[in-house]
């Protein structure tokens, strides 16, 4: 407020002295124009006076609000303190209370806890009193017993105990007997009705496998590519997959023959991509049957897992997987391996529920049966050992491999669930159509002519082929020479005419090519 009034001063000082300048620059101005400027001075300090009071006015009420405001504010907080430390105190009285009830409470209860100690301490020696007297009674009437028996307790007691177990045994010797000439009149029934109950519950999905795979064409112009010039498409098909391709006056379809199925599928998928593709040569033929098999491979992994996850087996180790998916593809006496394997599992789980027993404990045995029969390397072990062997080795439950290694009687069967594999094995070969024992005659014999031929040294490929009637011969051209060739095809010619029996004769065909391979970039 000061610093306003010295303003509206200095202000007016300054006119006054303009005015006073003006007065002497301007000498003509007259005296009433002093007088004018002299009142408006005047009248100037006198609204300056007036706001100068007026703005001490204002600021004293706002301090004067202000105070009150806050003395308003510190009042009501001292109040809500108050309020919660009256609060506090009464929240104390309260479990003081409470504490000082429980107290007594429990003082009370451990002076009821005494009067019923010493009210038990007197029953006890009541009833200690009772039983000294009771042994006293006691020992007088046994005292009786032997004056008039003329025998001690001892000796009474090893006579009734000698009775009773001379009566029990004899009882026990006859509802033995009881129970065994029953047991015989009710196991063969008992295991027909089991063994009828799981056939019919279980449902098989073919009976047998042809060697043979119809390829259909979409038009038989497609014929004379697979052939190719002079032949030459169809003998690189047949030596790189092993399957003898028969192309006759059937429209729109070649034959696919082979005793080996897996053989059979990579020539039918190789067939399909190549005319797909539509460059069919003997160097793409390779280069195809080659993804084939790989991709073939991949799709066997996916069936065995695919086969585990349906019949609802876990924890089975990849390499057991591989061989499930690899079993699609291999045949029993005509049987396909898989579907066997399948089925026999099923029948497995149904009568080891039959039995009480565990069913897929059962249906991993029965699966894995025959994984023998599918071996990656030749061996001279039975399936049934070797596949034992692999469950052993991939760390297969002790039942699962008792149960493969027993189920033709080759091992000595020490589990409960060995007899049921072998016995659904049994019945899933035994079922009307479900083998066929010429085929499988016929496929051993187109596995020894390839073994006999792979046998020599520098043979790299063998594929028994036209039904068995002509043998082809893949040599490696940097171990057999052209002169070794001719040698060659004459001794394995001599080999089988010595150790096989065979209707007809078989043509040995010794192939030998060399090649010299370069890119240009």
């Amino acid at each position: 407020m000061g610093t306003i009034v010295l303003t509206v001063i200095i202000g007016i000082v300054g006119v006054i002295a303009g005015i006073i300048a003006g007065k002497f620059i301007f000498a003509k101005d007259t005296r009433k124009q002093v007088e004018d400027a002299e009142q408006q001075a005047q009248r100037i300090i006198a609204d300056a006076q007036m706001q100068s009071e007026t703005l001490k006015k204002e600021k004293i009420l706002e301090a004067k609000e202000r105070f009150v405001q806050l003395k308003s504010e510190h009042d009501k907080e001292v109040l809500d303190r108050n309020r919660k430390i009256a609060d506090v105190e009464n929240r104390l009285k309260q479990k003081e209370v409470s504490i000082n009830q429980k107290e007594v409470n429990l003082d009370k209860q451990l002076k009821d806890n005494e009067a019923i100690k010493e009210n038990l301490n007197r029953q006890l020696e009541v009833v200690s009193q009772k039983r000294t007297e009771l042994e006293k009674h006691q020992e007088e009437h046994i005292r009786r017993l032997e004056k008039i028996a003329a025998l001690t307790a001892d000796e009474a007691r090893n006579q009734l105990i000698e009775s009773l177990k001379q009566e029990a045994q004899s009882r026990a010797l006859s509802m033995q007997q009881d129970i065994i000439d029953d047991a015989k009149q009710k196991a063969n029934k008992e295991a027909r009705k089991i063994i009828i109950q799981t056939i019919q519950r279980t449902a098989a999905e073919q009976a047998i496998e042809n060697a043979i795979t119809v390829f259909n064409l979409e038009t038989d112009e497609i014929k004379g590519q697979i052939i190719g010039r002079e032949g030459r498409n169809i003998r690189a098909i047949e030596a790189a997959t092993g399957v003898d391709l028969i192309v006759d006056d059937t429209p729109e379809a070649i034959v696919l023959s082979s005793f080996d199925p897996l053989r059979r599928e990579i020539a039918r998928l190789s067939l399909q991509r190549l005319i797909s593709d539509g460059r069919i040569h003997p160097a793409r033929i390779e280069e195809v049957v080659e993804k084939t098999r790989k991709q073939l491979e991949e799709q066997i992994m996916e069936i065995g897992e695919r086969t585990v996850i349906e019949l609802g087996i876990h924890g089975l180790h990849k390499e057991l997987v591989r061989i499930v998916g690899k079993m699609r593809f291999r045949s029993s006496y005509g049987q396909n391996l898989l579907m066997h394997s399948r089925e026999t599992a099923n029948l497995c789980g149904l009568m080891a529920s039959e039995l009480g027993m565990n069913p897929k404990l059962a249906k991993r045995a029965g699966l894995l049966h025959d994984i023998g029969k599918v071996p990656d390397e030749e061996t001279e072990l039975s399936h049934a050992l070797l596949g034992a062997k692999l469950a052993e080795k991939y760390g297969e439950n002790p039942a699962v491999v008792n149960a493969i290694g027993a189920h033709h009687d080759e091992m000595e069967m020490q589990y409960v669930i060995s007899p049921i594999i072998q016995a659904c094995d049994a019945i899933s070969g035994a079922r009307p159509g479900a083998r066929r024992e010429i085929m499988q005659q016929y496929l051993q014999r187109i596995k020894e002519l390839e073994t006999i031929a792979l046998t020599y040294q520098g043979v790299e490929k063998a594929y028994a082929i036209q039904a068995g009637r002509e043998l082809r011969v893949i040599v490696e051209a940097d171990k057999v020479t052209d002169n070794d060739s001719d040698k060659l095809s004459f001794e394995i010619a001599q080999k089988i005419q010595t150790d096989m029996t065979y209707p007809g004769q078989i043509k040995v065909t010794v192939i030998r090519e060399k090649r010299a391979v370069n890119i240009a970039r």
